[in-house]
């Protein structure tokens, strides 16, 4: 098994190195401004709306944000097929994605199955958020993605940055405070913009599934091994500051390592956990809109969480750390600062390679209210979100969770 794992980490790590020489070869010109490029992008790239959610006959309206570092957050609002939602909007809630997904992951099973489709059918007002780097935002207001400081951030800014200018947006334009649903890194990223109260004030309830603050309990083979051998530091330090794995390259060498070489299935198992009611028929569907990219800032980040057992901010080192914060150390994230008014409800899994259950409970002990759980001993990582089983095991506990709190007046 541990020569498997090796092979498989090899690979990666010579496709990395194959792949990013190659994008860098292909898409390195610069006879356009960055502008030019962004606004290409924009106008001539279907959006979100226009690819899934129109399609089922789902009303949807494309929307942008700007962060105050710059980037151009693509967000998309959804109701249902028998509403308007100018005229009636029900209470807002936003979705969060998880790591290299985008707001896609709400939407890739049947209308009955997937949460964006059952909670705008159940009057909710849908938002649904994609991050920097997503193929459903926008890029940046001078930075191209050629550019290694496009790639210059972790969770910490997601957090801080993009799920903070989200809210706000959504605040802005439904003057109402919203429900939240987060998966994975998007739990993580609540979970460090939650302690800060300005942004805690406008949501009323939020739902994590898989949550996740601490790493170090995660049983993913591959994940560990991964660590073990330094991987991240590896892509940083050659210069890899893109993780894209949706080149035409990339897929072809991925097809070809799981070709007769490794069971992906049992890959992904290695990767998130046994996914109990995961639709492997479904799989070149997804696909299409799976994997999105990330920064190699961002796994270096969540593997320093792995290695160090600690919710902390991104670790530069002592002298980096130094003029980045003041301190020697990466300050810790308080999760006892989330304000116990909050409800908070959790789903997570017994099969769940990533978020633990000794990790779930570490952060439960902090935080100062008593959330709602919901255990599933059979689910794994992938299940809560694209489970053909979650609308009755998952999904319609949490609506019960959010009717039960009502909705708060606007403020």
């Amino acid at each position: 098994m541990e020569k498997a794992v090796e092979v498989v980490v090899v690979a990666v790590v010579t496709f990395l190195c194959f792949f990013f020489t190659f994008v860098g070869l292909v898409i390195g010109r610069s006879d356009f401004s960055v502008a030019e490029f962004n606004l290409h992008r924009r106008l001539n790239s279907e959006g979100l709306c226009s690819q899934l959610i129109q399609p089922a006959g789902y009303p949807c309206s494309e929307h942008i944000t700007q962060t105050k570092d710059g980037y151009i957050l693509g967000l998309q609002r959804v109701s249902s097929r028998s509403g308007d939602i100018e005229v009636n909007p029900g209470p807002p809630i936003l979705l969060q994605h998880g790591l290299f997904q985008g707001g896609d992951a709400w939407f890739l099973n049947s209308e009955e199955q997937s949460l964006g489709f059952i909670l705008a059918d159940q009057g909710f007002d849908v938002w649904v958020g994609n991050v920097r780097g997503t193929r459903w935002s926008h890029g940046h207001i001078s930075l191209s993605e050629n550019d290694k400081e496009f790639w210059d951030w972790s969770w910490q800014e997601l957090a801080l940055n993009d799920l903070t200018e989200m809210i706000n947006y959504i605040y802005s334009i439904t003057n109402s405070k919203m429900y939240f649903v987060g998966h994975s890194q998007g739990t993580i990223m609540a979970l460090a913009a939650f302690a800060r109260t300005d942004i805690v004030d406008k949501v009323d309830a939020a739902a994590l599934l898989c949550p996740i603050s601490y790493l170090g309990h995660i049983s993913a083979q591959f994940v560990l091994r991964a660590v073990g051998t330094h991987l991240d530091q590896m892509i940083l330090a050659m210069g890899i500051h893109q993780l894209n794995f949706r080149s035409d390259i990339g897929v072809h060498l991925i097809n070809s390592i799981c070709d007769g070489h490794i069971d992906c299935n049992d890959l992904l198992t290695s990767l998130t956990g046994k996914n109990c009611c995961f639709n492997n028929s479904h799989v070149d569907f997804y696909l299409e809109y799976e994997p999105h990219p990330s920064s190699s800032k961002n796994l270096n980040h969540l593997f320093q969480m792995i290695r160090k057992g600690k919710f902390a901010m991104y670790d530069y080192g002592w002298w980096g750390n130094l003029k980045q914060y003041g301190v020697f150390q990466p300050p810790a994230f308080d999760l006892s600062s989330i304000p116990s008014s909050l409800p908070i409800w959790m789903g997570y899994g017994g099969n769940d390679a990533l978020a633990d259950v000794t990790d779930l409970e570490q952060t439960v002990n902090e935080l100062e209210s008593k959330p709602e759980l919901l255990y599933l001993e059979s689910y794994g990582h992938i299940d809560f979100v694209l489970s053909v089983e979650a609308r009755e095991d998952v999904y319609n506990h949490m609506i019960d969770f959010f009717r039960s709190w009502g909705k708060s007046s606007s403020s």
